[in-house]
């Protein structure tokens, strides 16, 4: 029988790292005073390579907590999905700023049902956040702190050359105390394991670094205080054996995010090539023609240096780059071709819609059985005054196909459709964009929520039609 991954961990064998708690106090660390600043020598044996990697990692570790919904042991035991089975707590875990403008990488299931998702830098200033994009089958999740100036950057190492027996070190906010720091070593590489029926996390890291409910999205170090890995998960009733996803696995599945939310938003006619470690460079591949890439002088073979003032080391950095973009910006770029820099002035256009209203409609109708349209601003702004949210759109669902997914699932006409498998659905390109993204088309078990009555229900919707159901369950408690 398969482990499962609780957020309880009398409950289950395995536990995420994020934490839920009731009540918590966050703790916010004194600020760091060097040997130097308190007098003592410089060559003091008390600076190790630990505390300077700590030093160095530190400002770019942030801690994330607002309110989530979750099921109560006692419902969750005896089977109930009432009202009284779910109560809202509070959520916590941790992110990496991969990104100076204040994107931030996390685990998914740390902002997963998070209502408003706060953030607390390492400052100790507490501001919001946004998810911009998720991968629910990696667990992992890009989110976007609203700063007013640029942030501290975690330094990048890579997870290619990771040896057993070497020393690493977690930051993360162990049990709501933010900036916990803990040292352990690699104990093994390659760990493939399976959390509940659905999801199995493959070629993690295992640490004996003490790992904690709060951890999750938190850096795994090396000693010179890179990220090597994202914390992940720890294995209930044991002791010293934790999880991190390898850093070249997080940099690869996160660029794939930020292009894939780019294209639905930008037409440049750029195919690229890079690898995911720093310093892999990125090289155009393909321009298409007629396309603003081709337009403003881009061509296969130039090699990216430059984007804005950002330097270009690697495929993650220039999707970062252009996610700051917007349509009828003119972005400046530099390239190396036959050994000369050459500048060029891209001017952003925006993406095409790739279906028509029709053909979304069909679409739909056709893979989830659903008629919407998109509801009014009126109409959101009195849910969001009603029911203290921040809800940025929906669609208003007209009719159900007898049958079908959505009428197995209880969805009905009337109902407001807010978002579905951690993507929001405020326009029907939201949901073309949902219904055609590689990963529905394998058929997940795709959780959704919906508007009714002033209320807000989810519940677990088959895009591939299998039989069986799932009954929308009240995320209100």
């Amino acid at each position: 029988m398969r482990p499962t991954i609780l957020v309880c961990p009398a409950l289950g064998r395995f536990v995420f790292t994020s934490v839920v708690l009731s009540l918590v106090t966050f703790l916010q660390p004194a600020a760091a005073q060097s040997p130097s600043q308190r007098g003592s020598s410089p060559a003091s044996h008390r600076e190790t390579p630990t505390v300077l990697a700590i030093r160095r990692a530190s400002p770019a570790v942030v801690n994330i907590h607002g309110q989530k919904t979750v099921r109560s042991t006692a419902a969750g035991m005896a089977g109930a999905t009432g009202p009284d089975s779910f109560r809202q707590v509070n959520g916590m875990g941790t992110g990496v700023v991969i990104d100076p403008h204040g994107y931030v990488i996390t685990n998914y299931h740390v902002v997963e049902d998070v209502d408003d998702i706060l953030v607390t830098l390492s400052t100790g200033e507490t501001t919001t956040a946004e998810l911009v994009e998720a991968r629910v089958r990696n667990d992992l999740a890009l989110i976007k702190v609203n700063v007013t100036s640029e942030i501290p950057t975690i330094p990048r190492g890579t997870s290619s050359d990771l040896m057993v027996g070497e020393k690493v070190i977690a930051i993360g906010n162990a049990f709501g105390y933010v900036h916990t720091s803990t040292e352990g070593i690699i104990s093994a590489l390659h760990r493939d394991v399976p959390v509940n029926e659905t999801q199995e996390y493959s070629d993690l890291i295992q640490i004996s670094a003490g790992i904690n409910p709060g951890n999750s999205g938190g850096p795994l170090l090396n000693i010179d205080g890179e990220i090597i890995g994202v914390n992940v998960a720890v294995r209930v009733g044991a002791q010293q054996i934790a999880f991190a996803i390898p850093i070249d696995q997080v940099v690869e599945t996160v660029t794939g995010m930020i292009d894939d939310h780019n294209e639905q938003r930008l037409l440049t006619g750029l195919r690229t090539n890079g690898g995911p470690r720093d310093g892999d460079g990125v090289t155009v591949a393909h321009v298409a023609a007629n396309s603003p890439a081709a337009r403003d002088g881009l061509k296969p073979g130039d090699r990216v240096v430059r984007v804005g003032a950002q330097s270009i080391d690697d495929r993650l950095d220039l999707a970062l780059a252009l996610l700051s973009a917007n349509p009828g910006d003119a972005l400046k770029i530099a390239v190396e071709r036959d050994g000369h820099r050459v500048d060029v002035a891209m001017r952003m256009e925006a993406a095409p819609s790739r279906l028509s209203s029709a053909s979304i409609g069909e679409l739909a109708w056709s893979t989830i059985g659903i008629q919407a349209r998109p509801v009014a601003d009126s109409t959101v702004r009195r849910l969001n005054s009603r029911m203290r949210t921040k809800y940025r759109g929906g669609l208003y669902i007209t009719s159900v196909r007898s049958g079908s997914p959505a009428d197995q699932q209880g969805i009905s006409a009337g109902d407001v459709l807010l978002g579905i498998h951690g993507w929001q659905t405020a326009s029907l390109s939201d949901l073309a964009g949902i219904l055609e993204h590689p990963e529905m088309q394998r058929g997940p078990r795709a959780k959704f929520y919906i508007v009714r009555k002033e209320q807000t229900l989810f519940g677990h919707l088959q895009i591939a039609a299998q039989p069986g159901t799932v009954h929308i369950e009240d995320s209100r408690r």
